[in-house]
């Protein structure tokens, strides 16, 4: 009786079964009903297991969004070193996490807009280095850790509680480049020991302004210098700022660091040379470029340094426990070619203390 229950029960047609005797029909019926309901218990068995398979996907990749006043292109190397430092802690960018760049193109009023953006995305952490950049991802956002790379001093400037113990969401890297302009005037003296009086070029729209221009005449009264200011934030300001050379030349340049300076490097030496001025500027990519001389931070090394905190605290570290580091890597860096062109000759005592000499 079962197995005519089972023949009355299947659908559909199949001649193969027809031609078999009864007895052996009812045995494969038999068996094709056991295997359709071992199968029927194998899919609960998978559809108990599906809450625990959605659970065990991965997490999303963190972000990180990179907030810069100047260009892309100027901070290339720069780049590099920031993305070695996440490499040391275990970061690649598109394996494990993932870079928002924003650069304002040496537009700082575009700051504000490009820090909103990366606040609406929710970044997991702004890495915001130089210039205006750091400030305004402070305005921006309570909530997302942020790690800056300023070259005057964090606490006068706002930017955390003290340097030991930052506070809020904020701390990063102080490259020193403004503490180093007594130094800097130094080494251009004896570069050009005939110099008397120093052009200054500035970008007033730097929060370390009105810091770094105390600071530059307090160190040229110590050694007998005058300071002629000069104020420049676009490219065609640097043009105007030399031209008054004509009327009212100075012996030697002395260029600010800045982000704006910075990503018109070529620009700067370029006018540097044509005015035939003894300079002297903030860092190696200058020199690199024709101008005369820089003394200053590695900031590849500060950057690597940025990229080594942004990692730590995507494993969970806070900024306010992360102290401020201060950067260690400082160098001379002297263009031998520059030199020959403006006709002078490089004293022994520098080439000796050089940290590079481009020929």
């Amino acid at each position: 009786m079962r197995c005519e229950r089972l023949l009355l029960t299947q659908s559909g047609h199949n001649p193969l079964s027809e031609c078999l005797p009864k007895s052996l029909r009812c045995l494969v019926l038999s068996l094709g009903a056991v295997m359709r309901r071992r199968e029927f218990i194998t899919l609960l068995g998978g559809v108990a297991t599906w809450p625990f398979v959605a659970r065990a996907q991965p997490s999303p990749m963190p972000v990180i969004g990179f907030l810069h006043p100047g260009t892309r292109d100027a901070n290339l190397d720069r780049l590099r070193a920031f993305h070695r430092g996440l490499k040391e802690v275990g970061y690649a960018e598109d394996d494990n996490v993932a870079i928002v760049y924003r650069f304002a193109d040496g537009q700082a009023d575009r700051l504000s807009e490009l820090a909103a953006d990366l606040e609406r995305r929710r970044v997991t952490v702004i890495v915001a280095p130089t210039g205006r950049a750091p400030l305004v991802a402070k305005a921006t956002t309570k909530t997302i850790p942020v790690i800056f790379a300023v070259n005057e001093d964090p606490v006068g400037g706002g930017l955390v509680a003290s340097l030991a113990r930052p506070g809020g969401n904020l701390t990063g890297v102080n490259f020193f480049n403004a503490e180093l302009a007594a130094k800097r005037l130094e080494l251009l003296r004896q570069l050009a020991p005939a110099t008397a009086r120093v052009a200054v070029l500035l970008n007033p729209s730097n929060p370390a302004y009105e810091t770094t221009q105390k600071e530059l005449e307090a160190a040229a009264r110590e050694i007998g210098l005058q300071i002629q200011l000069l104020n420049a934030s676009t490219s065609r300001e640097i043009d105007a700022a030399f031209e008054t050379f004509v009327d009212k030349r100075p012996d030697a340049l002395f260029v600010v660091g800045d982000a704006l300076f910075t990503s018109r490097r070529v620009q700067l030496a370029t006018l540097a040379a044509r005015y035939a001025i003894p300079a002297t500027f903030p860092t190696r990519e200058y020199a690199e470029a024709g101008g005369l001389m820089s003394y200053g931070s590695n900031l590849a090394d500060t950057y690597r340094q940025l990229g080594v905190y942004a990692g730590r605290i995507l494993k969970g570290a806070k900024p306010a426990d992360l102290p401020v580091m201060q950067a260690t890597k400082f160098e001379l860096v002297i263009n031998a070619q520059t030199a020959r062109i403006l006709g002078i000759t490089v004293p022994a005592t520098l080439i000796s203390r050089a940290d590079e000499v481009i020929e």
